[in-house]
């Protein structure tokens, strides 16, 4: 097929995709004051979506994430009209790889998880991995990555799931967001979710470090789901109301509730 119509068919395809679903409700709004608190560069924010392709990446990854993004700090030249630094680096489909304000995910359920013990040096070789990448392109001429979230999805056991999402040419502009975010935490060898390898000690146990060895084995980036960070035992999650202070004893209730009068449910 011509490339020109590979094309416009992946266009369409995206243009599909990319609409929104009906029935969406956030349950936890966060404004964005309050996000930009408590956000450090190299937080990444999970995003429950509400598009189409949205649904299917929920089913395939078992998880409410169905995106992912990172907060990098102001990007130069990157701002809306309304003078709103651009301080958010993703990858859309259809779009490739983009900066975008914090008020995009007001209004959506979201997640804070960050880093732990991530050196300076290496934070901000990561951030910089992902602001260099800006303006990458979403090929379209791969409808077939595309396509596959267009379907009815049929049951898929659950150990071919992380499989599917990682179908196609493994490039992060042609797949999911969380892929080009792997991509920079490994590019300093900062470890998602390593598969494990257990080494048993050797047979002679006067040695001092007799002990069970873990081996950490880096998982190819295309494998890599928004759940992950989530799952991480590396990543912290971080509450905006908690961090900036909460006490139960402020919140106003209604008082027609039954809870609120000391009633049962």
């Amino acid at each position: 097929m011509p490339w020109n119509l590979l094309d416009k068919l992946g266009r369409a395809v995206a243009k599909l995709l990319t609409k929104p679903s009906p029935g969406y409700e956030p349950y936890a709004q966060i404004d964005t004051d309050r996000l930009r608190a408590v956000l450090e560069p190299g937080d990444i924010i999970l995003v429950e979506g509400h598009q189409y392709i949205s649904s299917a990446i929920k089913y395939l990854t078992m998880s409410t994430w169905s995106h992912a993004a990172m907060f990098v700090g102001d990007i130069p030249g990157k701002a809306e009209s309304d003078g709103e630094p651009h301080q958010l680096v993703e990858v859309l489909v259809g779009d490739g790889c983009i900066s975008s304000p914090l008020s995009k995910y007001e209004k959506h359920n979201i997640r804070i998880c960050r880093p732990i013990g991530l050196t300076k040096p290496d934070c901000e070789a990561v951030v910089g991995y992902m602001r260099e990448r800006i303006g990458l392109e979403y090929d379209m001429k791969n409808v077939l990555d595309l396509l596959r979230f267009v379907m009815p999805t049929p049951p898929v056991p659950v150990r071919m799931r992380r499989r599917m999402i990682a179908l196609g040419s493994g490039d992060p502009t042609r797949a999911i967001c969380s892929t080009l975010i792997a991509q920079a935490f490994q590019s300093v060898r900062y470890p998602i979710l390593p598969s494990v390898e257990v080494v048993e000690p050797g047979p002679d146990k006067r040695k001092s470090n007799y002990t069970r060895q873990e081996i950490l084995h880096i998982r190819h980036f295309s494998l890599f789901t928004p759940r992950d960070f989530d799952l991480s035992p590396y990543f912290a999650v971080v509450k905006p109301t908690i961090e900036l202070g909460f006490d139960y004893r402020e919140l106003v209730w209604h008082e027609g509730d039954p809870e609120s009068a000391g009633g049962e449910a």
